[in-house]
């Protein structure tokens, strides 16, 4: 296979630029323009080329594409120009941005310009000629002569980034780029228009209802200092909290404020309409999203930005200003978006979403057979959990109880202390006394005992990586540290880093923070147990999803679900296929219980 680095560049001007637009929008616009392309088949010079769309891709037709791996640093971008202006479809996608990610971290900085600087290869350059506003025509030849040298300098670059980081990027890993980037280069679903335009009239309406139900006009409910005098027109005082930003006081009218929410069970009426209807207006969220999607339907059918390598544990992010990793699925019109997203004529959607995946991974890590044991006979973790709490038998736990349950095994099992547990089921309706939590978070400590070591094992692990030493940690030794690169090294041979790891001694112990963009970061035994279950699941869940693709496109991943999209036909044996993928695991994961549920559709939405 041989591999072409290729970067295009293309109009833009103030209004009309990748900071202002989407990809997707500024790849569709019809302002859209490729003023050249700087094209370099594998160590061959790299040539320049501008002219009339049906020149450069004359030029690139020029290529056999079939058996070709192509490069650039955001291929989201250059692989969109190449498939969707020129209809270009290689063999495989690669992207050094993403690579980078990956490699160094998602708090480290992975422009072209500092990548070059890191590795030690020529400076990438400023921009040496005014670009902005200027179509092709308007460029001198001097003038695309000096732009195609910048291009070409971006190219040349962007190759040898390729060729210093790929004998340390696993290749599975830069199988999982290519997938990821083919779900927006080579869009397959498609958005129903009709219901788009349906939930945003309702959303509308509804919102309209709340402002005539509360009496109130919407600058009134919009300001927060007009907002408070309503409140205290009705006799309420309003609720006020300390800015974690400004450390000044400030009104307490977000949905996250306790005290706002509070109001929601005032005893007048007048109350909780204004505080529904604050509610209920303030966010613009489903209705901005909802927009976006109609305005992605009158384009074409939709690109699924996923980003690859998103947060710090590898798990893929939602991307382009459209996150699709947290579509709603509560409330009356809740599932609207995620069933306007619709597989194409004669093809059916299938969510197959991995079943407590990180429960299950942690229990593995820790050598909690007990619970594994559970997990792998199909047992109801979150009901013996309750059975253990409430001195009650498993099969007469309520629903209530199983809740609690169920919100100890996810959040004690990362070291969560009793007021953090007090105050997350507070968030979800449940009110229980401070010395209530305490019993139940030491219940279940009692109860899994290999799960509180390997807290302090992962404890350990900082102060290996603080010290520079070689440790190994978990079932089996799955994870190490890696003392050149000071960083926790996982099982897709990824590293996981906590940039510029300190301690501060803090009640005669030493306390570890990392370096991030916003500052220094806590980090403990217990957060690194949970960032650990995190990343190991999503190396798994990788892999699955690369099983599935050799048979079935998939077009979607969200959390611990993949969705693949198969002939209507095809999908019973689809179905079954994958999830036996999401079954498998590993050689690295013996004996870790993998489970996995499905559902089909026509949409997204109705595939749960």
């Amino acid at each position: 296979m041989k591999l072409i680095t290729l970067d295009f560049e293309t109009f833009y001007d103030r209004d009309y630029s990748l900071s202002k637009l989407t990809t997707e929008n500024y790849v569709r616009h019809r302002d859209f323009e490729v003023i050249g392309v700087a094209v370099k088949q594998w160590d061959e010079k790299t040539e320049w080329v501008s002219g009339t769309h049906a020149q450069i891709k004359d030029y690139l037709m020029g290529y056999d594409w079939s058996d070709k791996m192509v490069l650039a640093h955001n291929t989201m971008f250059d692989g969109a120009i190449l498939n969707w202006s020129f209809g270009i479809t290689p063999k495989i996608y690669a992207d050094t941005l993403c690579m980078a990610r990956a490699l160094h971290g998602t708090e480290s900085s992975v422009s072209l310009a500092n990548l070059a600087k890191a590795y030690g290869l020529q400076d990438k350059g400023d921009e040496v000629i005014r670009a902005m506003g200027k179509r092709r025509v308007d460029f001198t030849e001097e003038e695309l002569s000096r732009y195609g040298d910048y291009c070409v300098t971006d190219v040349d670059i962007t190759h040898e980034l390729f060729m210093r980081m790929i004998n340390d990027f696993p290749r599975k890993e830069l199988k999982l780029i290519d997938l990821t980037l083919r779900m927006f280069v080579e869009p397959m679903v498609d958005l129903d228009a009709g219901l788009l335009e349906l939930h945003l009239a309702e959303i509308k309406d509804r919102k309209d209802k709340l402002l005539a139900d509360a009496n109130i006009e919407k600058e009134e409910l919009m300001s927060n200092p007009k907002f408070a005098v309503v409140l205290e027109g009705l006799g309420v005082t309003p609720p006020k909290k300390i800015s974690l930003t400004t450390g000044k006081e400030t009104f307490a009218f977000a949905k996250s404020d306790e005290a706002f929410k509070a109001l929601q069970e005032h005893e007048d009426d007048r109350v909780q309409a204004l505080v529904a209807a604050r509610l209920g207006t303030k966010s613009t969220l489903e209705e901005t999203r909802t927009q976006r999607f109609i305005d992605i339907s009158r384009r074409g059918i939709l690109p699924v930005p996923v980003r690859y390598y998103a947060a710090h544990t590898g798990r893929w992010g939602g991307d382009d200003k459209i996150n699709l990793q947290n579509l709603p699925s509560r409330g009356p019109n809740g599932k609207k978006l995620k069933q306007s997203i619709i597989a194409p004529a004669g093809h059916t959607l299938i969510d197959c979403d991995s079943s407590q995946i990180e429960a299950r991974v942690l229990a593995w890590l820790a050598g909690q057979d007990d619970l594994v044991d559970q997990f792998d006979r199909g047992e109801d973790v979150y009901k013996y959990m309750a059975s253990s709490i409430y001195s009650v038998p498993a099969d007469a736990v309520s629903k209530d109880q199983r809740f609690v349950g169920k919100t100890t095994i996810l959040g004690a099992g990362y070291g969560m202390g009793a007021p953090k547990f007090q105050h997350q089921l507070m968030t979800f309706g449940f009110d229980i006394e401070l010395k209530e939590a305490r019993r139940i978070i030491r219940v279940y400590r009692e109860a899994n005992d290999a799960i509180s070591s390997l807290w302090h094992a992962a404890q350990d692990m900082l102060k290996d990586l603080h010290n520079k030493s070689p440790a190994k940690v978990g079932r089996a030794g799955v994870l190490r540290v890696d003392v050149d690169k000071t960083a926790i090294i996982l099982p897709s041979g990824l590293p996981m880093y906590y940039h510029g790891l300190f301690a501060e001694i803090e009640d005669n112990r030493p306390q570890y923070y990392y370096k991030t963009r916003r500052g220094p970061n806590k980090i403990y035994g217990g957060k690194v147990v949970e960032n650990v279950c995190q990343a190991v699941a999503r190396c798994i869940i990788g892999e699955q999803m690369l099983r599935i693709a050799k048979k079935y496109k998939v077009v979607l991943t969200v959390h611990d679900s993949i969705v693949a999209c198969v002939k209507d036909e095809e999908v019973a044996e689809a179905q079954a296929y994958v999830e036996e993928c999401m079954r498998w695991k590993p050689d690295w994961a013996d004996g870790l219980p993998i489970n996995c549920e499905s559902g089909t559709g026509k949409s997204y939405g109705d595939c749960e």
